[in-house]
């Protein structure tokens, strides 16, 4: 009986193939089209991701538990640098590098400006950060080469300084002393995000020690997973190591190491799900206009078949089988086109005017390429489908109501 009452439905269904097809075409179009924008958005969220990370904080950072909240001097981590190679050697990964960071007043001949000071281990920190990449003049710090320093465009504008120019910085040191140095500006980088131009500089870390008082001290070991789905699993292993301890050392996310990173995903996500919303209800009313239409159209029909004993809650069935034997046809095809555009382009990629340009002023990539999943590739066909599914219930609850003398007299 069950197969029977899908072979009607089915047949019901191409008594207006034209109508039907167009119900199936919204189910297909807007299951590609979600398939895929999910996919470009997903995407989009790993590249945002790690984009911003490399630039500066890399995916996880060792810290003194108290160093995020309140970044003074003092909140300090011992030996940085052979921590920092330590686990270089147990992780098997040379994208980790250690830092120490203060606050000095610049000066050059002209002017003078605060700044933030970093001392950077300068053969790990390239892997690290892509800041020494975007050096536009002169060059980067060379390993164990002391009194020198990379600046900012916009803290070498202010300041009036280019490559070969001595500079004179001022700062507070670890154990309170002052902490001086004449330095040679080596590069001036360029990172197209103004806080950084302006306000930071990158010495060595051996200097930086020596110069503030650190003996040996850091404030961080920066970490760069090799892509973003590792974070968790490297942060695991790390944590087995028997390195974090909650009194001296903690562990950073870069979750917590930029909160408005991940509010800003959160934002795009709803304003995009709000977008996905009216599309889908679209295509819920392309679906209840059909079967009402067909309903209101057999309801002769349904008069006859009720009167000759059939109940109500059967016809109901009917038209929900009808329903989801549709939906069934929008969502495989859609899957499959959705499937095939997203896995082509997430090969290819594709870009639009002025993105090449873009990316190669800052050292981004020059396509976007679409993160296929299975929650990318399931998720916006599955709320179509259930929305198509309830927008049927109108029309077939309607069978409930209806008299069958009244409903055979119907023109």
């Amino acid at each position: 009986m069950k197969n029977a009452g899908l072979v009607m439905a089915w047949r019901n269904l191409w008594r207006r193939g034209r109508r039907t097809w167009l119900t199936v075409g919204a189910m297909v179009f807007s299951n590609i089209l979600l398939v895929f924008s999910m996919s470009l958005q997903f995407g989009s969220y790993d590249m945002m991701i790690d984009n911003s990370l490399q630039a500066y904080t890399g995916h996880l950072q060792l810290q003194h538990p108290r160093y995020l909240d309140e970044p003074r001097m003092r909140y300090a981590l011992a030996d940085v640098a052979g921590n920092a190679r330590l686990l270089r050697e147990r992780l098997g990964l040379d994208s980790i590098s250690a830092r120490a960071t203060g606050f000095a007043l610049a000066s050059s001949k002209e002017r003078s400006f605060g700044l933030q000071i970093v001392g950077v281990d300068a053969a790990h920190e390239p892997l690290v950060s892509t800041l020494p990449g975007l050096v536009r003049q002169g060059r980067y710090l060379q390993p164990g080469a002391s009194e020198e320093i990379v600046i900012g465009s916009v803290l070498a504008r202010n300041l009036k300084v280019g490559p070969g120019d001595e500079l004179t910085f001022l700062g507070s040191g670890y154990d309170d002393s002052f902490a001086a140095g004449v330095v040679h500006v080596a590069g001036i980088f360029e990172s197209g995000i103004t806080e950084i131009d302006r306000g930071m500089a990158q010495v060595n870390l051996e200097y930086f020690q020596q110069v503030f008082a650190m003996d040996g001290r850091g404030h961080s070991i920066v970490i760069r997973a090799p892509n973003i789905e590792q974070v968790d699993t490297l942060a695991a292993r790390i944590a087995a190591l028997g390195i974090v301890d909650n009194d001296k050392v903690v562990l950073r996310t870069w979750e917590e190491l930029q909160p408005g990173l991940r509010q800003a995903i959160q934002a795009d996500m709803t304003s995009a799900w709000f977008m996905y919303m009216v599309l889908i209800v679209l295509v819920a009313f392309s679906v209840l206009n059909t079967q009402l239409m067909s309903v209101l159209e057999r309801t002769r029909e349904f008069g006859t078949m009720m009167a000759l004993g059939l109940k109500p809650a059967r016809l109901a069935r009917l038209v929900m089988q009808e329903t989801a034997l549709m939906t069934g046809l929008g969502l495989g095809i859609g899957i499959a086109g959705g499937f095939l555009l997203t896995w082509y382009l997430s090969h290819a990629g594709f870009s639009y005017p002025g993105m090449a340009e873009m990316a190669e002023r800052f050292y981004l990539p020059d396509r976007m390429y679409p993160a296929l999943s299975p929650l990318s590739l399931t998720l916006g066909p599955a709320v179509v489908a259930i929305g198509s599914l309830l927008a049927s219930i109108y029309p077939a609850t309607r069978l409930y109501r209806l008299s069958p003398v009244a409903a055979m007299r119907a023109v």
